[in-house]
């Protein structure tokens, strides 16, 4: 399954970030690559240890305090700090998945969050390998995906400009992807049933249903 978040940073929060980023140094993003993701990186990567990094990862630690849809979807039980990266003209990252571990934290899933106006860049695609056909997607700046951190996926090459992007990797309460989905469904139904009718029975039997999976499934 991929989400897709519109408006994940408020206007303020991406003009922030974005300034923040301005004064960050930035160096050869194949450093923190795998040993076969490092053979298809070719981009740049914000130094980790910088005060502006720190300020930058607030303000996205506020953003998924604040997402319900993110939250919703992903059931995140740890939140990697996330990665900003910037591709230049002529920079892209070949076909990779993801490390299943990161620092003692399984990823489940992965997500992008576009920083740089999609009208200010040519290419920078990213293309997500599907089980029915690659997803090609590029985001308006401030709006995320999230997706499958075990899918095969790259980055289009940039022709033009200067893509710039933040990446984390969630580690989800229900690692199974169709235990997750069956979640995911209910809590739409019981949102779009309270949204009718606030008070219907169903939906107080759909949440206790929900709940008694997640206490089934869940990690902690």
């Amino acid at each position: 399954m991929i989400k897709l978040l519109e408006k994940f940073l408020t206007d303020a929060q991406l003009q922030e970030m974005n300034s923040l980023l301005e004064k960050a140094a930035f160096t050869d993003g194949a450093l923190t690559a795998g040993v076969a993701a490092r053979r298809v990186k070719n981009n740049l990567q914000a130094k980790r240890t910088q005060p502006v990094i720190d300020q930058a990862r607030e303000i996205f630690a506020k953003a998924v305090m604040q997402n319900t849809e993110f939250r919703d979807f992903a059931l995140p039980l740890q939140v990697l700090p996330p990665l900003f990266s910037r591709y230049e003209t002529g920079m892209c990252y070949g076909d990779h998945t993801d490390n299943a571990m990161m620092g003692g934290t399984r990823t489940d899933l992965a997500m992008t969050l576009f920083l740089s106006a999609p009208d200010s860049y040519d290419g920078g695609e990213l293309v997500i390998n599907t089980d029915h056909e690659p997803r090609c997607i590029k985001l308006a700046a401030g709006s995320a995906i999230v997706y499958s951190a075990s899918s095969i996926h790259r980055v289009e090459t940039v022709t033009r400009g200067q893509r710039q992007v933040a990446v984390t990797w969630i580690q989800s309460m229900v690692r199974d992807a169709g235990q997750r989905e069956i979640i995911i469904d209910l809590t739409q139904l019981i949102n779009a049933m309270r949204a009718k009718q606030p008070d219907a029975q169903e939906a107080l039997l759909l949440s206790k249903t929900r709940a008694n999976l997640l206490r089934m499934w869940a990690d902690t």
